[in-house]
């Protein structure tokens, strides 16, 4: 009980900032929500405090542990085979219900059917797990796994551009980024922990990170090469009913409590059956350790169904609205953005996974604040570059590729474990909330501006990969400065251990 409470109290804290920003906003006169939004977004906040906590202990009892159980048994086995077809087939399926691919493609299910995206992207997914299980054999660098395969995504852009569907761009490479959503991420990363625990040394511990990167670019790249054979003239409507809240309040919850009860779980038993599976054939557990886990799929689905339903209901229609009556407020625009950016972090539940393993792993090395703060100012920047990309009308390529190759070429230059957590802090900075919010928030700006619904998909999709690149550079800084400070230091302990030999020699 009392762990709850904690966890409660975490998810209100995690909450609360997005909360309050749109109650403040709400008493200028810049922003105009009714009694009625203000009381569902109300209780939205609590549904989905209350969801957040509930997920955490969920992760924390049932999807890590049955990720690091899945992956080390399964490296144990020896059989290469064995490995491989495991690996790609826990990609695939643990992807096809992702509920952050559902609200993505339910916003442009007018030109591609949402059902043809997911099976792509986990068919992405699929191969991504088995690039791990490569790369964990060989010991790969990860830095030349990002550099290929971005080198290959570049080449499938200018194809992409040649057939005439670059307005697809920005949506395609969202795909990248909401593939690892809230179910995905603990499950994946603990996957990646327990196949590293069998592989690597203890002393390699970026190989126990880098999986989340990995998945982002090959859905990408498996994306791209569906955006080649994608016919578009130009005709695009935006499904505006997404955006509304419903008039009746009792009706609004049980219809989006029930569809989010559906995707999730559809995802969870995807996942507690591939895991069965595993349990019966490699590892079987005790009857006690399973009810445990039970127990935590129990909360999981309980929290993520409340988290979900709270974004449907009041969160994605009041960010809508927000963008729509900030539009005409240019100045006071960029800094709401990057306001909502950087709280929009914390209301993220991979995101407080994250940084707990990374926590865990590192021993304390890379502390949670370093980590968060890295994340804060990364998609804070970001949102605010998304928004001059609305206002100004340029192609998403010009920030995505001086960005990516950026971000590629310091991955040579810095300890191999800031690149894994780097990447995977991109994939996972754009989670529930990211395709939830912060997505809607840039089409109701293209709206308010008076865009068609063709260039809303042009400039306001996009948001989301924006978000899955700038923490990479970000975490990618904060280890290169910590690099510098080591060299600086050693360098210091060298001068001294230099001068305490002069003394002893002008003494002699």
């Amino acid at each position: 009980m009392l762990k709850l409470l904690l966890k409660l109290k975490d998810g209100f804290i995690s909450i609360l900032p997005i909360y309050l920003i749109i109650i403040i906003l709400n008493f200028t006169p810049y922003i105009d929500l009714s009694n009625y939004e203000i009381l569902v977004l109300s209780f939205a906040t609590i549904l989905a405090t209350l969801g957040l906590a509930l997920f955490n202990m969920g992760s924390d009892l049932a999807m890590t542990p049955m990720g690091k159980l899945s992956g080390s048994y399964l490296t144990k086995q020896g059989k290469m085979w064995i490995l491989v077809f495991f690996a790609f087939a826990l990609g695939f399926f643990i992807t096809l219900a992702e509920p952050n691919l559902a609200i993505l493609g339910s916003q442009i299910k007018a030109l591609l059917s949402p059902l043809l995206i997911t099976i792509s992207v986990a068919f992405g997914v699929g191969l991504a797990f088995v690039l791990l299980v490569v790369r964990a054999i060989h010991k790969v660098n990860l830095a030349q796994i990002f550099l290929f395969l971005y080198g290959l995504a570049f080449a499938l852009v200018t194809l992409v551009i040649y057939t005439g569907s670059s307005d697809f761009l920005g949506f395609i490479y969202d795909s990248g980024g909401v593939t690892t959503g809230p179910v995905t991420v603990p499950f994946m990363m603990a996957v990646c922990i327990g196949i590293s625990s069998v592989l690597a040394k203890k002393s390699d511990k970026d190989m126990s990170f880098g999986l989340i990167g990995i998945v982002c670019i090959m859905s990408i790249i498996v994306m791209l090469f569906l955006g080649i054979f994608i016919e578009y003239n130009g005709d695009f409507t935006l499904d505006k009913s997404l955006y509304e809240i419903g008039t009746n309040f009792g009706l609004a919850i049980i219809n989006n409590l029930w569809s989010s009860i559906k995707s999730v779980f559809l995802s969870l038993v995807l996942i507690v059956a591939f895991f069965l599976i595993i349990n019966f054939i490699f590892i079987k557990l005790p009857k006690k350790k399973l009810e445990t886990l039970g127990i935590g799929v129990i909360y999981s689905f309980f929290g993520l169904s409340f988290f979900l339903t709270a974004v449907n209901l009041a969160y994605m229609p009041v960010a809508y609205k927000l963008g729509g009556q900030l539009a005409n407020h240019q100045s006071l625009l960029y800094i709401i953005s990057f306001i909502i950016g950087a709280v929009s972090v914390f209301a993220e539940p991979a995101v407080h996974v994250l940084v707990k393993q990374v926590n865990d792993i590192t021993n304390g090395i890379i502390k949670k604040t370093t980590m968060l703060i890295g994340l804060i100012i990364g998609v804070g920047f970001s949102i605010v570059l998304a928004v001059l990309r609305i206002v100004y009308g340029f192609e998403i390529m010009f920030i995505l590729v001086p960005a990516l190759v950026l971000a590629l070429v310091m991955s040579f230059f810095i300890p191999k474990i800031y690149v894994a957590i780097a990447f995977d802090s991109g994939g996972v900075a754009a989670g529930a909330l990211t395709s939830g919010f912060v997505l809607p928030f840039a089409i109701g700006i293209c709206m308010g501006m008076g865009y068609l619904d063709s260039e809303t998909l042009r400039l306001g999709f996009g948001v989301v990969s924006l978000v899955s690149i700038t923490p990479v550079i970000v975490i990618e800084l904060i280890g290169l400065f910590a690099l510098i400070k080591d060299k600086i230091k050693m360098k210091r302990q060298v001068e001294k251990m230099i001068q305490a030999s002069d003394e002893i020699i002008i003494k002699f």
